[in-house]
């Protein structure tokens, strides 16, 4: 089973419902047969490399918010993160175009460090004020990865994997996903934001029955549809009762 999650590292709700969904995938009892990838997104591509300014001023200046619509609005996100046990610190939060750290999930995807490489980018972004724009933040995390350096530096140099992130942003939007997070269950099932575990163990359970359903063998096969005689050849019990 394939999930795909579209999230982008500058969104609050993206990394607690990474938390909530773990928690979810973490209780399945087909959890090692589920393979996890994480697709780019990003909220604002308009951002420049680096914004001057706070959180609060981006979202209060830039989306039309008034101040203290942010302020109340971060008091309700954080503490829907502490329940996740994460500790926001929006007042420390360095506002950045995420792009090139989306490029470098990919990078990381190719060592197999994807899920990594996207935690800590949540983390240093969300709980610790790291600047996800910066060439040094970002080579550090890589090489703390275990990335290459030559190809830490081609990610600054060149436009690799640029276009991997235009693709799924471009694949979101075929897709009709026009918020994060969401995730995207064999291409069949879709939840929208940061739900509850227990939605996500829902549809976890929903789509691995869809994709394994139930293959009746033997007599028992003959005998979901068959009369009372059918059960007591198969000693099976029906509506009738049971053989003796």
């Amino acid at each position: 089973m394939k999930i795909e999650i579209w999230s982008d590292v500058a969104c609050p709700w993206c990394y607690i419902g990474k938390r909530r969904f773990e928690t979810a995938l973490a209780a399945f009892p087909h959890r090692d047969s589920v393979e996890v990838q994480w697709r780019s997104y990003q909220l604002d591509p308009t951002l420049p490399e680096h914004y001057d300014g706070t959180e609060l001023d981006y979202l209060s200046t830039r989306k039309g918010m008034a101040p203290a619509q942010v302020s109340q609005m971060f008091e309700h996100v954080a503490a829907q993160a502490k329940g996740e046990g994460l500790n926001y610190r929006f007042d420390a939060v360095v506002v950045a175009n995420s792009f090139t750290a989306h490029r470098l999930i990919h990078l990381a995807a190719a060592y197999g460090k994807q899920d990594a490489a996207k935690e800590r980018l949540l983390s240093d972004h969300f709980e610790h004020g790291k600047d996800i724009g910066s060439q040094e933040y970002l080579t550090a995390l890589g090489l703390d990865l275990g990335l290459d350096a030559g190809d830490l530096a081609e990610l600054f140099s060149t436009d690799t994997y640029a276009d991997a992130v235009r693709n799924d942003i471009a694949e979101a939007r075929a897709l009709g996903i026009s918020g994060v997070p969401f995730f995207v269950i064999d291409r069949k099932f879709g939840l929208s934001g940061a739900q509850p575990a227990e939605t996500f163990t829902a549809a976890l359970e929903q789509a691995w029955q869809d994709s394994h359903p139930l293959v009746m063998v033997g007599a028992g096969a003959e005998a979901a549809d068959a009369t009372t005689d059918s059960h007591a050849e198969s000693g099976a019990c029906g509506p009738d009762g049971c053989p003796v």
